[in-house]
């Protein structure tokens, strides 16, 4: 687990952010300090969902900047979005400080910094899944992955795409590469160490993909149990890590249904857009008749809004019917858009470690926590 360290009072470094902790959240509200818990010194917000209402100044577009040298994201801070939103989940503003009202209308529990582990494995398998493109799912993968990584769990990352967009997102050209996943599914008596990378992320290992997967979707229809070649692969390696994460393509073929059987978990990244939000009938059935006929150990973990805006009312409107439909189902948190994930794929590497005090940074982590705090729960 990455060095914590004491910082000043009531804080701990975790990774390279400082990270406020729950009884110095409470001592600080106790204590009677003006200065709220979601701002800067500079007066400004630093919570990626807030917004106007604290009587401070507040510039909308501070929300997808980093945050200047010396200053930290509180994980831990009250929600407080702008009027018009808060009006759709309380009465007042008091009411939300108070009760901690999160993005998603409800109260937002405290996910607890997790220690560290004497040993690793058997792994959790988690499928990054939405049949429609564009929501997320990479972004999600790498970036959760890499939180795991810093909160001290071994996490593997697999490329189930052919697109080979995960692998680009860690600094890899999937052209220039002779072994892929592809090679671990469909070449009898291939080792995974032949095949996996290490990334620049301590903790956090690759199986790469390139365009040469799509020929397994087609390769895969005479196999034996073809559903089931993607498990098979990954068996020899679940000793070896505390999660893999799957980034499934955007369809609901063979590759995606293989990745399904294979996890305990899914994870459906949902962009904050109404036509995102048709797909998820259709992906949910997918997911219970894989439950029915492969795999009744999956589980839908839940349903991560990804790109929401709260200054706009379409984003609000959306999120508040995922919240309707799904209810628990729903991550409480919620990842915000902004400039920050595009100039990571550039960079090759995760938020966590580009903009390390970014709020996508932070949303992430926060992710990472409730993640494993709902495995922790079972």
């Amino acid at each position: 687990m990455p060095a914590r360290a004491e910082g000043p009072a009531g804080f701990e470094a975790v990774g390279s952010v400082a990270v406020r902790t729950f009884a110095a959240h409470r001592s600080h509200r106790i204590s009677g300090v003006t200065q709220p818990a979601h701002q800067s010194m500079d007066g400004h917000h630093v919570n990626a969902m807030a917004g106007e209402g604290s009587g401070a100044p507040h510039n909308h577009f501070a929300d997808y900047d980093e945050l200047p040298d010396g200053h930290f994201y509180d994980p831990d801070a009250e929600y407080e979005p702008d009027p018009e939103y808060a009006a759709t989940l309380a009465p007042d503003a008091a009411r939300q400080r108070r009760e901690r009202i999160g993005p998603t209308g409800r109260p937002l529990p405290y996910f607890p910094i997790p220690g560290p582990l004497t040993d690793h494995g058997p792994a959790k398998i988690i499928a990054m899944c939405n049949q429609k493109g564009g929501v997320g799912k990479t972004t999600s993968t790498i970036n959760l992955g890499a939180a795991l990584a810093e909160y001290g769990r071994r996490v593997l990352l697999v490329d189930f795409d052919p697109q080979g967009a995960l692998s680009v997102g860690l600094g890899v050209n999937p052209m220039e590469l002779d072994l892929t996943v592809y090679n671990l599914l469909m070449e009898r008596g291939m080792a995974a160490d032949e095949v996996l990378l290490k990334t620049a992320v301590p903790n956090m290992d690759l199986l790469p993909s390139n365009i040469d997967l799509s020929a397994a979707e087609v390769q895969l229809v005479s196999e034996v149990a073809r559903e089931s070649t993607l498990q098979r692969a990954l068996k020899p390696l679940m000793a070896d890590y505390d999660y893999i994460v799957i980034d499934c393509q955007p369809s609901l073929g063979l590759l995606t249904v293989n990745a399904l059987t294979a996890a305990h978990k899914v994870i459906v990244p949902l962009e904050c857009e109404f036509f995102a939000l048709r797909g998820v009938a259709l992906l949910t059935e997918t997911i219970e008749k894989v439950q029915e006929r492969l795999n009744p150990d999956l589980e839908l973990d839940g349903i991560l809004a990804t790109m929401y805006d709260s200054r706009t009312v379409h984003s609000r409107e959306v999120l508040a019917r995922v919240v309707e439909a799904f209810d628990d189902h729903v991550y409480h948190t919620v990842i915000g858009r902004t400039v920050r994930f595009p100039e990571t794929t550039v960079a090759g590497e995760p938020i966590t470690t580009y903009a390390s005090n970014s709020v996508g940074a932070a949303a992430y982590r926060q992710l990472a926590r409730e993640v494993l705090a709902r495995c922790h729960a079972e």
